[in-house]
């Protein structure tokens, strides 16, 4: 089936880029990178390429990188990877309706999955509809995860651990902005699936919202019960961006056949996110709180309140021209993150629950032009198990790429 996928795909390319050709092979970018784009506009603001006057574009991004870490004195030695190759298509259907598409390969073929299938229909800037595969808005990574706008290799500790990042939903709703002088305040609220009943009782052993996810979801409510995701953000143009978002749906099965045989059991995340500078030094990052409703059998066993977040500073120390490109940079970056995954105290003592990450990363990247970065990464972390014993200390050096193409 995944060599059928492939074949496919290459198959739909080469169609289309028969179909399309133009001999004066005028190439052109969609993405707009304008001083209006928010957080809202990420999933759009990427570096497609149309051929000619077509109406149809294609882009993606590829990630590779080496690993080298060792855990309380113990390595498993050096390796390497490709984490991720994607492919975006993108059309102008017409003046006011538009198709977007993310298909992900990880690991080669390992796990092949879409990622988005959204339509839009634009009634004006304060009102577009959309339905589709959608990216919920939650927090500052979610909907905006392209590896070459991150100067880290790996993800949030937020954005995985407790947002299971990268998180699809079946849904509809509506987006839009609204321009306030040199204010931008943009909204986002859709109805959705939800994650399904794996939050608890997985392979994990603990409050996992990841474990929620499910092929199901993009195929029906596990049961009957519609979600809601939704963002309110506020933008200006000099100082930056900050959001709150919000994600609640009933995860576990408590209908078969139409008969209640559990009570409903709700899961709700609050974020709040942040992009901004201060001269060359870009901050940004998300704060994440999540509650999770425990079936009245599991109370103790699993978790129902997390929370967490990170803070990526970045600093370009070299701006000029090198290696033939005109305005090529070299950043130096730090991450400083931290998540707690059972987040109380145990009833019986009162002692605090420490099942808990903190992690610090450096980074220094090389960005020939803004779509592709080159990466050097050293980790640290301290992981803490549920009884409060000595920490797990974890290093390692991570080098690796991604681009646009």
């Amino acid at each position: 089936m995944k060599t059928r996928i492939i074949l496919f795909i290459f198959a739909l390319f080469g169609v289309n880029a028969f179909a399309q050709q133009d001999t004066t092979k005028v190439w052109q970018r969609t993405g707009t990178g304008d001083s209006t784009d928010t957080q809202q506009d990420a999933i759009y603001n990427r570096p497609f390429i149309t051929v000619g006057k077509s109406s149809t574009a294609v882009g993606g991004y590829l990630e590779g990188n080496t690993n080298y870490f060792v855990e309380d004195g113990i390595t498993e030695g050096f390796s390497m990877e490709l984490r991720r190759f994607n492919i975006f298509l993108y059309s102008t259907i017409s003046s006011r309706i538009r198709f977007l598409s993310e298909l992900e390969f990880e690991h080669g073929t390992k796990e092949i999955a879409l990622e988005t299938a959204l339509l839009d229909f634009r009634v004006n800037n304060s009102l577009n509809i959309r339905g589709g595969i959608i990216l919920p808005q939650l927090g500052l990574f979610n909907a905006n995860h392209d590896s070459p706008n991150w100067e880290f290799v790996e993800r949030p500790l937020s954005s995985t651990q407790i947002i299971p990042t990268t998180l699809s939903e079946v849904g509809f709703g509506v987006n839009g902005k609204f321009y306030l002088g040199n204010n931008i305040i943009g909204y986002d609220a859709y109805l959705i699936n939800g994650l399904q009943s794996g939050v608890v009782l997985n392979d994990q052993g603990r409050t996992f919202l990841e474990a929620g996810k499910s092929e199901e979801m993009f195929g029906e409510d596990n049961n009957g019960m519609p979600g809601f995701n939704g963002r309110i953000g506020l933008a200006n143009r000099k100082w930056g961006e900050v959001g709150a978002s919000y994600y609640t749906a009933v995860y576990n099965d408590f209908r078969v056949d139409g008969t209640t045989v559990a009570d409903k059991n709700s899961l709700h995340i609050f974020a709040l996110d942040y992009n901004t500078s201060w001269g060359k030094l870009t901050a940004k990052g998300e704060y994440v709180y999540a509650f999770v409703e425990i079936p009245t059998e599991l109370n103790g066993l699993y978790a129902s309140e997390q929370h967490g977040g990170f803070i990526d500073l970045i600093y370009p120390i070299i701006e000029r021209q090198m290696a033939g490109y005109k305005n090529a940079k070299i950043n130096l970056s730090t991450r400083l993150e931290y998540v707690d995954l059972n987040y109380g105290t145990i009833p019986e003592t009162g002692a605090q629950i420490r099942d808990d990450i903190y992690s610090l990363a450096v980074g220094l990247s090389f960005r020939p032009t803004p779509t592709t970065i080159f990466r050097a990464n050293y980790r640290y972390q301290w992981q803490t198990d549920f009884l409060g014993n000595p920490a797990v200390n974890t290093a390692g050096i991570q080098v690796g790429f991604a681009t646009y193409f």
